[in-house]
C-alpha cells in the first residue's frame, strides 16, 4: 500500500531532479512512496538519466509544454494513494522533511499542509501566505508606487501578505506550490488546479478553492530546501529568479496569471483596478527613474531597458484585457 504519492514536474531539469530524488529517498524510511514524474516535452535525455538511477519511478509524457498545472493534475490523476504532494524539481530534502511533515498532516484535520521552504543558504523563504482584499499585494513589487503602497500598508497597520518564516504550524490562507501536501478527498471536493494557468498564481487560485473546503497550514518545524526559481529562470531564458521581475517575458508570465487569479478568484471589478494600477505606474516608473538617475547615477534600482521591458508587457496586457474578463476556457501561457 502506498502512503504518499509525489508529483515532481520537469522541464529539462533532470540534473535538479535527480539531486531531489536522492534527497527524497535517503531522508525518507518508514513510508511507502510513489514518485511520479510528469515532463513537460523536454525534449532531451531526461527520461534515460532518472530512471536509469531510479528505475521505480513512473514517467508520464505530456508531449507539449503544458506548464504546472496541466503536468501536476495528469499526475493526481493517476495517482494511487490518499495523501498527495507537489513538488518542485529545484528542492531537496533535509532532516525526514517530507516522512515528518506526511505522519502530522495524516492526523491532523487540515486538508493541506506546507513546510517552510529555505534558501540555497538556509535563510528561510516565504512558504505561507494571506489573502488580500482583491489581490492588492500584488501591486507591492511595482517600481516605485509600490514603495508607496507598502508605506500606507505600514502606516495603517496592514496585515502582512506572507509568513516569512516559522518554527511552529501556522494557519494560512494559501501555500507555495514547491512544497503542497494535499488530501486527495478535499481534492475531490475543490477540483483540481485551473489549466487555465501555465505558470505562477495556479496554487494560490487552488487554494482559494481547497480553503471552501478545509484548513491549510504550514508545519515551520519542518524544513525544506527550495532553490527558487531554477527552472522557470531557464524556460524564460531570464536572468531574474525573483517573482517580483515584471520587465522580461517571465515577468509578462508573473504578471498575466496574478490578474488571471484576480479575475477568477476576486471578480472583474477587482481585476481591472488592479490593471488599471499597472497602467497608472508607466508615468510614475518613468519620472522615478528620472529622477533616481538625475541624483543617484548608477546606482539607480532600476533602468530604461527595465522601463521599456515593463512598458511592453503593460501592452500585452491590456490586449489580453477581453480574454481575462470573459473568464472562459483559455490556455494563458506567454511561451
Amino acid at each position: 500500500m502506498t502512503d504518499l504519492t509525489i508529483i515532481i514536474v520537469n522541464y529539462k531539469s533532470a540534473e535538479l531532479i535527480l539531486d531531489c530524488l536522492r534527497s527524497v529517498y535517503q531522508n525518507t524510511e518508514k513510508i511507502a512512496l510513489e514518485i511520479i514524474v510528469v515532463d513537460n516535452d523536454s525534449g532531451d535525455f531526461s527520461k534515460e538519466k532518472i530512471l536509469s538511477e531510479f528505475k521505480e519511478v513512473k514517467w508520464i509524457e505530456m508531449n507539449y509544454n503544458s506548464g504546472f498545472a496541466r503536468a501536476n493534475n495528469e499526475g493526481l490523476r493517476q495517482s494511487k494513494s490518499d495523501v498527495i504532494l507537489l513538488l518542485n524539481s529545484d528542492t531537496q530534502i533535509i532532516d525526514n522533511a517530507v516522512e515528518e511533515c506526511y505522519r502530522s498532516f495524516v492526523s491532523s484535520e487540515f486538508i493541506a499542509c506546507g513546510a517552510q521552504l529555505l534558501n540555497g543558504d538556509l535563510t528561510p523563504q516565504i512558504s505561507g501566505n494571506y489573502f488580500m482584499k482583491g489581490g492588492l499585494n500584488y501591486l507591492l513589487p511595482l517600481p516605485y508606487f509600490g514603495r508607496f503602497i507598502k508605506w500606507l500598508g505600514n502606516l495603517f497597520n496592514a496585515k502582512k501578505p506572507n509568513v516569512p518564516d516559522s518554527n511552529s504550524t501556522v494557519e494560512v490562507d494559501w501555500i507555495n506550490g514547491a512544497f503542497l501536501m494535499v488530501k486527495k478527498n478535499a481534492i475531490e471536493k475543490a477540483g483540481l488546479l485551473d489549466e487555465d494557468f501555465f505558470l505562477y498564481a495556479e496554487e494560490a487560485e487552488w487554494c482559494s478553492r481547497l480553503k471552501k473546503v478545509g484548513r491549510l497550514c504550514i508545519f515551520g518545524e519542518f524544513k525544506v530546501v527550495h532553490l527558487q526559481g531554477e527552472t522557470a529562470a531557464t524556460t524564460f531564458d531570464s536572468q531574474d529568479k525573483a517573482y517580483s521581475n515584471l520587465f522580461d517575458r517571465k515577468g509578462l508570465q508573473i504578471m498575466l496569471s496574478n490578474l488571471v487569479r484576480i479575475r477568477k478568484q476576486f471578480g472583474a471589478g477587482w481585476f481591472l483596478a488592479i490593471l488599471f494600477f499597472y497602467v497608472i505606474d508607466i508615468p510614475i516608473f518613468f519620472i522615478g527613474l528620472i529622477f533616481s538617475k538625475i541624483f543617484s547615477g548608477k546606482k539607480s534600482k532600476y533602468s530604461f531597458v527595465q522601463f521599456n521591458g515593463y512598458c511592453k508587457n503593460i501592452s500585452a496586457l491590456l490586449k489580453m484585457m477581453r480574454v481575462i474578463i470573459r473568464n472562459k476556457p483559455h490556455f494563458y501561457k506567454v511561451l
